[in-house]
């Protein structure tokens, strides 16, 4: 099937699953108001960021290809961003934390394509495309940043979610979008703040998916660099927030180093942080990221690690010493003494793997109701079924055409009739299938005659634990699109009316066309029908000053009248001190 979206160097790579949340980007929704609130926050950062951000963020504006002027087009960026090995695509608001650390993990920024409102111009708790394409883009400019957020991508899309992280995933989204869109009632705000904090509050214990989405918030999101007395901003969130960016440079906001500590730190995405960590350095990131993932079950594997996945309900990979992947939703793991893994269960749809590809004969439609196997060393004998030449298999009577009873120091008891194996390229027995095959523990039957073949995974133990489908192509749909949708704003005739007063204005900047008389109209329709539009008003005082037009002290009066509202006196002196910059 052809994919609805532009395909290059890098995109060509994303798995099909993770194609479903790839939508086009509505560049003819942005209004001309959309593109005054860009250009105001972009010149608003650049002014100010120049001073408090990471050198890398003023070049990567550039390398990145990133206007202040206009909204970019993802097309555009993707052109620039190929050059260092990247891309973009454009997604509904928050995506799944697994498809979204999966989509890092090929080198592919993701681009919410929503524009914040005009209310929400200093912060939106909405990912929005000031966010992801202005905060963002430019540091992955930095190579070792880039190669940081990359492997943050492919460790965390094999972080084990728990069953409330979901949950939690698609109360936030709700709550993100009723907060971004105007038409919200307050009460429809309140319910899904409510459900967020209780949600927040009830977490139990944080799944390694929390637990590195805390990481992942604390650098990557709100991340500083450099030293607690005179930190630099690198986080995404900070740079995409003219209010927060100087915010948390206050001694208001305390200054954390950056540590695995963090990861057991959650966030509030609707409130300012508190606190923020700051690391010395790029590849001190990679240093915390390697010494968590060192806890995760990917690289602990074990009794514990399988517990996680059953725990988890989710789709995810066991993996055995010999390199025997089973994918698959595990519903039972049965344990023996020193914590071991003595058995494995999944129920429904599952494939078996070596080195992430699919063992032919082994998907989803062979093993189409589950998977069930013992792991371990067989009783009394020293050697695993792993490390046993042809010569030793059949000296222990493991061999073709043979009944055979295999009773594991765990105590599952295997019996049935041996009738092919399924080796490695080096020879080592991953798979022996058997025929009129009895499998038990104690007094509980695991698999039975009727039910067909058996085909044991081997391996002395559980190496490697962790989300997701071992090969990427085994399951077609591995994760959920929200039926959640960002709200799709309407706007009234007077709104539209207003818009075009905006489009006039930036037709005039940009075809250096502007005239006293036309400035002056449209100074007067503001005056009579839209008295609170400050941003207009900045941008007509812009052209008014540029050219030195007399109107420009009326502008001036009628913005300085309107500073008087509190909402609106930061936002206007900023403008204000821009321009006489």
């Amino acid at each position: 099937m052809e994919a609805h979206f532009e395909l290059n160097e890098v995109t060509r790579k994303l798995p099909k699953h993770l194609h479903k949340f790839v939508v086009k980007q509505p560049y003819n929704e942005y209004t001309p108001q959309n593109q005054a609130v860009w250009r105001y926050v972009m010149r608003m950062n650049v002014a100010y960021l120049s001073k408090v951000a990471h050198k890398s963020y003023m070049t990567g504006l550039q390398k990145t290809g990133i206007s202040i002027e206009n909204i970019p087009h993802m097309e555009g960026m993707n052109r620039i961003l190929k050059e260092i090995g990247w891309s973009a695509v454009s997604v509904d608001g928050f995506i799944p934390p697994n498809a979204f650390m999966e989509f890092q993990a090929y080198n592919v920024l993701v681009i919410a394509s929503d524009m914040r409102t005009i209310n929400h111009i200093e912060y939106t708790p909405a990912p929005d495309i000031i966010h992801e394409a202005a905060g963002h883009a430019p540091i992955i400019a930095n190579p070792e940043y880039a190669e940081y957020l990359r492997r943050f991508g492919e460790i965390g899309s094999k972080a084990i979610s728990s069953s409330k992280d979901y949950e939690i995933y698609e109360a936030i989204r709700l709550l993100s979008i009723l907060k971004e869109n105007p038409s919200s009632t307050e009460k429809e705000v309140d319910e899904a703040q409510e459900k967020v904090e209780w949600l927040q509050n009830n977490m139990g214990e944080l799944s390694e998916m929390a637990q590195i989405r805390n990481l992942h918030w604390w650098s990557v999101e709100y991340g500083l660099i450099g030293t607690l007395e005179n930190p630099k901003i690198y986080g995404a969130g900070l740079l995409s927030s003219i209010g927060e960016s100087a915010w948390c440079m206050t001694d208001e906001v305390k200054k954390m180093r950056y540590s695995i500590d963090a990861a057991t730190i959650n966030f509030d995405i609707t409130k300012p942080q508190p606190q923020l960590f700051v690391t010395p350095d790029f590849a001190y990131l990679s240093l915390v990221l390697d010494e968590f993932a060192n806890t995760m079950a990917l690289r602990t594997g074990g009794l514990k690690g399988a517990q996680k996945l059953v725990n988890s309900a989710n789709l995810g990979t066991v993996e055995l010493s010999t390199g025997i992947q089973i994918s698959g939703v595990f519903t039972k793991v049965i344990q023996y003494k020193n914590n071991k893994v003595a058995y494995l269960q999944t129920t429904g749809p599952t494939a078996l793997s070596n080195r992430d590809k699919e063992l032919i004969g082994h998907g989803i439609t062979t093993h189409a109701g589950g998977f069930g196997s013992p792991v371990g060393k067989l009783k009394g004998i020293n050697l695993p079924i792993e490390d046993m030449s042809p010569r030793d298999l059949r000296a222990y009577g493991i061999y073709e055409g043979e009944f055979m009873t295999l009773e594991f120091e765990s105590g599952i008891i295997v019996k049935g009739k041996a009738i092919t194996g399924t080796r490695d390229l080096r020879g080592k027995i991953l798979i022996i299938s058997l025929d009129d095959c009895t499998v038990t523990y104690k007094d509980e039957i695991l698999f039975q005659p009727e039910w067909g073949i058996y085909d044991m995974a081997i391996g002395k133990e559980v190496i490697s634990v962790y989300s997701g489908s071992a090969d990427v192509d085994s399951f077609a749909d591995t994760s959920k699109v929200s039926e959640v949708k960002t709200h799709k704003i309407t706007y009234s005739e007077t709104e539209k009316e207003l818009y075009g007063l905006y489009d006039q204005v930036k037709q005039m900047r940009e075809g250096n066309s502007s005239s006293e008389e036309k400035i002056t109209a449209i100074y007067n329709q503001l005056k009579t029908k839209f008295a609170n539009d400050w941003l207009l008003l900045l941008e007509l005082y812009e052209l008014a000053k540029r050219n030195d037009f007399s109107i420009k002290i009326a502008i001036l009066k009628s913005l300085n009248d309107l500073k008087c509202t509190k909402s609106y006196t930061k936002l206007i002196e900023n403008g204000l001190n821009l321009h006489e910059q």
